[in-house]
């Protein structure tokens, strides 16, 4: 009933060339690169057996050795971090219960995210992946809005139904509310947090399919699983204060540093 936590980290990336490598700076003013905080994030999950980094570039291998992550080598191919995921795991083989996703862009992942994710694909049985929703606050709803609204590509916001099954993600704002929110008010939108459990076979099959029209247009890679029919759970997850953000852009950089100021984090 093992867990294997694989962080897929590509260098060329078309948002964001060499975002893996980009330093952050924490609350006592050390610099640690993206790749090295998103390891670190996983090294703090119970239940974890193992933690890998997946890359196709030699320049991340080499920056990930040096603060001693293992590291699996996957081809140029992979079109998304589900596909590295899928590619890693057959690499490494193992009789794994469930593979976690936890990607390079997103080093304020509290361990309890992940903690309930395996937990509650674990009591689900008819969900095939699962993947966190956090609801969202005001404040977090407006930087979603901001930066729609000056054209940028940010968080993505997820719709579900009875049992918490997905119906679909999107890089929009949705569900649409035309309601004014103070900044700890509740809200109807969830932010969904970039991290997927899947069960090794629904994985293995993901890579198989080719890429549907949702998915192209909206640039999601969890949409492929949607459009081929697979039950997708969404985990509703409680921040406990924590602060979250994806780096997506370079503007998200000092945000992100901001925040982790904010939380005290080193």
């Amino acid at each position: 009933m093992s867990v294997l936590i694989v962080i897929p980290a590509r260098y060329a990336s078309t948002r964001y060339p060499g975002k893996p490598l980009v330093e952050l700076t924490g609350a006592t003013g050390v610099k640690k690169t993206l790749i090295q905080r998103s390891w670190e994030a996983a090294q703090d999950v119970r239940g974890a057996d193992r933690v890998v980094v997946a890359t196709d570039d030699a320049r991340i291998r080499e920056a990930c050795e040096t603060f001693g992550a293992e590291v699996v080598m996957t081809s140029e191919t992979c079109r998304n971090g589900t596909e590295r995921c899928a590619e890693a795991a057959e690499t490494l083989g193992g009789d794994y219960e469930i593979v976690v996703n936890l990607q390079g862009d997103a080093p304020l992942t509290p361990a309890w995210f992940i903690e309930d994710l395996v937990a509650g694909l674990r009591a689900n049985d008819w969900a095939e992946l699962a993947t966190p929703v956090l609801r969202c606050e005001g404040e977090m709803l407006a930087s979603l809005r901001e930066d729609r609204h000056h054209g940028r590509v940010g968080g993505t916001t997820a719709v579900f139904g009875a049992g918490n099954r997905g119906l679909y993600f999107s890089k929009e704002v949705i569900p649409y509310t035309a309601e004014s929110y103070l900044p700890h008010d509740p809200t109807p939108v969830f932010h969904h947090v970039g991290v997927y459990a899947y069960r090794p076979d629904t994985l293995a099959d993901y890579a198989t399919w080719p890429i549907g029209p949702l998915e192209t247009l909206e640039g999601l890679e969890q949409l492929r699983f949607l459009e081929n029919g697979r039950a997708v759970l969404c985990t509703e997850v409680e921040a406990r204060g924590r602060q979250f953000w994806e780096l997506n852009n370079p503007s998200d950089v000092p945000r992100i540093e901001s925040m982790m100021r904010e939380m005290g984090l080193a």
